[in-house]
């Protein structure tokens, strides 16, 4: 299996495309300040990362910035703080300054001579196109988690996608699932039959951030420490394919 086996590249996009753990660690900051508990920034991902799931399946159809503030809620009551609207709502509203990660406009832009790329995002629209701002490319199909009604790992986020890319020729087999996360994107990307590419953003560091731990095992196709790696690998196989047209 090659990454020039496919024709359409589906993203994850926050820990993928977009940095989100500076993002949520920096919107986490004064509610962390407030706690005195002196903790370190994995340490607030990780409670993030525990709370962030468990509301998103008890709230599968709330907008994301109501996520967030379901969330700030959460932590602010295991912290046994009191909540401070303006925290409040400044964290449910801070995707609109998370950053893309630095390599991935240049990654999208290279890829987008390739392959049709899309969006898997537990995300909604609105706070997307943030983000689709900060990328500067279009994507040739978005699908949030407000236009399925759950959010990843759940099944029919996957089923969704296959199925809107078959509606307009794509097969399964010709879909490569791109991301970070184990946990929201893998695991269920295994179980629909998925190739997958693990962006792996926090090689180096120990536990999974922001991320849920995963139940099961995930496995994946390709691993890559940065999408910049991954555009240098498939630079690779088009240079062999033009030095040997029989390479691919």
């Amino acid at each position: 299996m090659k990454l020039t086996d496919f024709k359409v590249l589906s993203f994850d996009s926050y820990g993928t495309l977009i940095d989100w753990e500076s993002g949520i660690f920096n919107a986490l900051r004064p509610l962390a300040m407030r706690s005195g508990k002196n903790l370190t920034r994995d340490q607030i991902l990780e409670v993030f990362g525990r709370h962030e799931s468990p509301q998103q399946k008890a709230t599968p159809t709330a907008l994301y910035s109501d996520i967030l503030r379901k969330v700030y809620d959460r932590i602010a009551k295991e912290w046994k703080l009191e909540i401070d609207d303006q925290e409040r709502e400044e964290f449910g509203t801070s995707v609109k300054n998370w950053p893309p990660f630095p390599d991935s406009i240049e990654a999208l832009n290279y890829f987008k001579q390739y392959y049709k790329l899309t969006i898997l995002s537990n995300i909604d629209r609105g706070e997307f196109e943030f983000s689709k701002d900060k990328l500067g490319i279009e994507f040739d199909l978005v699908v949030t988690a407000q236009d399925v009604g759950s959010y990843k790992p759940d099944p029919k986020n996957f089923a969704y996608l296959i199925g809107a890319l078959e509606k307009i020729g794509f097969e399964k087999s010709s879909i490569l699932h791109v991301a970070e996360s184990l946990y929201h994107d893998h695991v269920p990307a295994n179980a629909a039959g998925l190739a997958s590419s693990w962006i792996h953003r926090r090689h180096g560091k120990e536990g999974f951030g922001a991320i849920h731990v995963p139940a099961t095992e995930a496995t994946y196709n390709f691993r890559f420490i940065s999408l910049a790696k991954m555009v240098e690998s498939h630079k690779k196989l088009v240079s062999e394919k033009l030095e040997n047209p029989n390479f691919m």
